[in-house]
């Protein structure tokens, strides 16, 4: 019957010896990989009606060209002051 493979000894050739590899890093590419990835994790729901991330591209594009073309509103004290006048007539 075959031995079964320590996986303490399986993570590479027989000639390569860890102690000869140097002192491991830990997250020692972490911000060059930040930088050039953008992952974004959306939640299940929202996840299930945007299958695709074409689908998630175009629904965002659709939501910057409304923003884009919609009218400014009024400052929120200037709203207040309207309603308040109007509550008080």
């Amino acid at each position: 019957m075959k031995k079964a493979k320590s996986e303490l000894n399986d993570w590479g050739r027989p000639e390569y010896k860890r102690s000869e590899l140097g002192k491991l890093v830990r997250g020692k590419y972490f911000k060059r990989l930040r930088q050039a990835t953008n992952v974004v994790v959306l939640e299940p729901e929202v996840a299930k009606a945007f299958p695709t991330d074409q689908a998630v591209n175009k629904a965002l594009r659709s939501l910057m060209s409304a923003k884009r073309t919609a009218p400014k509103r009024a400052a929120k004290s200037k709203i207040k002051n309207q309603t308040e006048k109007t509550h008080a007539a």
